[in-house]
């Protein structure tokens, strides 16, 4: 690799940090990046726990430091907004659960920092991602989940095309936390003991509705109807609930009830027991596959309907621009903004984003 150029992303965190520290071992010639992409400048709030923050952006920089690489801030804030805030205020207020971390890393980590690669005479990025990336001698490449199927982040990177993935490198992908905090420490990297990020970065006061609030999206008190179209009681808004929710309803009932469905153009919740929210098929919309097409108009996968979802074997069929998964057994909570990322055994062959079925009582 000596004389190789490469932009390293760096979240502030241990495991970006120990990536281009691998990378610089391996003889690359590693440049440190980091995005900036909200305005943290009014946020008093205790952070951690998060990523993107100025507390971060200067961690990066210290890690930078003590490898002597360079490091640049790259302002991408009106991209993120554009790329992933709109989008994620637009799914909310439409009775979806978005995921914006998938539209960070298609958008900004693995489109916008490829271009700066481009500009700087990189050979690629390098994240500190748990997820592997298999090359094969043809050129093609191919993603797997991580061994430590409990960091592992390949969900989130389903929408990543073959031609992209040549160009990105996961050093951390097949090691586990501990050993990464380990060489952390060992090199005198003083974020080896920072917590992980697991919080939406924008959203800085722990409340979405809050933040969608501020962002123009207005609530109004709407019903509460069964299935058949009985009300159940008045809910507070639509942005406030997402399908499976059980707790913070506020309605009496002989059993427990859960949010089945949301119409937020009728401003209505539907409500039903455990076993209505059981869904035997997930159809999703914009998809995409790592090979560049699926492998068959009708194929067996493992289908993932959310981040920790452990995974159900599904017949998967392509109907024009829709995917249509049928499960082996019916699933919980299937909700509409979430992901359906396809997988054969530990690969990620690729998915689409859910899309509402039927909402509608009967």
């Amino acid at each position: 690799m000596k004389g190789k150029r490469i932009l390293a992303a760096l979240s502030g965190g241990v495991d970006s940090s120990v990536a281009a520290l691998l990378l610089q071992r391996q003889g690359w010639e590693v440049i440190g990046i980091s995005m900036d992409l909200y305005d943290f400048s009014k946020v008093t709030k205790d952070r951690a726990g998060t990523c993107c923050s100025l507390d971060d952006l200067y961690d990066a920089r210290r890690v930078c430091d003590a490898l002597n690489i360079p490091y640049y801030v790259l302002n991408l804030r009106d991209e993120f907004r554009r790329e992933v805030i709109d989008p994620f205020v637009r799914e909310y207020s439409s009775g979806r659960t978005p995921n914006p971390c998938i539209l960070c890393n298609e958008h900004l980590k693995f489109r916008a920092l490829l271009r700066k690669a481009d500009e700087l005479g990189a050979e690629g990025v390098a994240t500190g991602h748990y997820a592997v990336i298999r090359r094969e001698p043809s050129g093609r490449c191919r993603l797997f989940a991580a061994p430590d199927a409990s960091k592992d982040q390949s969900y989130f990177l389903f929408s990543l095309e073959s031609e992209r993935l040549r160009r990105i490198h996961f050093p951390v992908g097949e090691m586990e936390k501990e050993e990464v905090r380990r060489i952390a420490e060992e090199a005198g990297l003083l974020v080896f003991e920072k917590r992980e990020s697991q919080d939406i970065c924008f959203v800085t006061d722990d409340s979405y509705t809050e933040f969608l609030n501020r962002s123009g999206i207005q609530e109004e008190e709407g019903r509460f109807l069964d299935r058949s179209g009985n009300v159940l009681g008045t809910h507070k808004g639509v942005l406030r609930y997402t399908v499976g929710q059980r707790k913070g309803l506020g309605i009496a009932a002989k059993e427990p009830l859960y949010v089945v469905a949301i119409d937020a153009e009728r401003n209505e919740i539907i409500l039903g027991t455990e076993d209505e929210t059981l869904s035997t098929t997930a159809t999703a919309g914009r998809f995409s596959f790592v090979s560049g097409a699926p492998p068959a108009k009708e194929f067996r996968a493992t289908a993932k309907v959310r981040f920790r979802h452990p995974g159900e074997g599904a017949t998967v069929r392509v109907e024009g621009d829709r995917l249509r998964a049928t499960f082996d057994s019916p699933q919980r909570s299937v909700t509409p903004g979430q992901a359906l990322v396809l997988y054969d055994g530990k690969e990620v062959l690729g998915g689409g984003w859910i899309e509402c079925e039927n909402a509608s009582r009967s």
